[in-house]
């Protein structure tokens, strides 16, 4: 019974990186129907890109809850959350750039995973990362290019644009800017907490007004905020 209960979070993790297999092989399908549905393949990655995220939000509570916090599982996790947030963004990514003529271009959105996967090596060997973060964590990076791909797979940005989102966003991943984190020990103080209020309105706000490219939006004022708060 005690072994079942152990490998609960971890199944819940391999949901996480079997959604983000199914992220993967929907954006190789990016501008077809999916699934009999109206949903195009890029479309159908951001669901499964959702879920991964429900899916490693979750892991970690059921976890704490039976007090089966493990090596083995925080290891998972990070293997998981490459892929999730990693490689299936840049997938949908990669497709959309070659449907928009980027050509060998597009070969570029790889260096998110390999940014990606430094940036949880270094957050599995620092302990201190838990209400603050540093470099910008994966899974805002994979916010981030959900916002940006739903409205670069309908609407011409152009390729230079595209290649210095890339590359600023795998700089930020492992530069050493102290981020916060969603994370209130005090929910009730405005003066700890007035950026992660701040963040949550705003991408409210963003999504409202403007969709899915609201996120996009959204992960753009986390960094600013972070700048500004400067986390130490």
């Amino acid at each position: 019974m005690k072994a079942i209960r152990n490998n609960i979070p971890n199944a819940i993790t391999s949901l996480n990186l079997l959604f983000g297999c199914l992220a993967c092989i929907a954006a190789f399908h990016c501008y077809d129907a999916m699934c009999g549905t109206s949903l195009k393949g890029y479309e159908l990655a951001f669901i499964f890109i959702a879920l991964a995220a429900v899916a490693d939000f979750c892991d970690g509570l059921v976890a704490r809850a039976l007090h089966a916090v493990s090596n083995i599982g925080a290891e998972l996790d990070s293997l998981a959350d490459l892929v999730s947030f990693g490689i299936a963004p840049a997938m949908v990514l990669y497709n959309i750039m070659l449907g928009q003529g980027a050509g060998h271009w597009a070969l570029a959105a790889l260096l998110l995973p390999v940014f990606g996967a430094l940036r949880l090596a270094r957050y599995n060997v620092d302990p201190t990362q838990g209400t603050v973060f540093t470099g910008l964590p994966i899974p805002a990076n994979a916010i981030f290019w959900i916002g940006f791909t739903a409205w670069y797979a309908m609407h011409p940005v152009p390729l230079w644009l595209v290649i210095v989102l890339i590359v600023a966003l795998s700089l930020l991943m492992v530069c050493r800017l102290r981020m916060f984190s969603l994370k209130m020990h005090n929910l009730t103080s405005l003066k700890e907490n007035w950026a992660q209020y701040l963040q949550i309105i705003a991408t409210v706000a963003f999504v409202v007004f403007m969709g899915l490219p609201g996120l996009a939006a959204a992960i753009a004022l986390y960094v600013l905020l972070s700048i500004i708060k400067r986390e130490k």
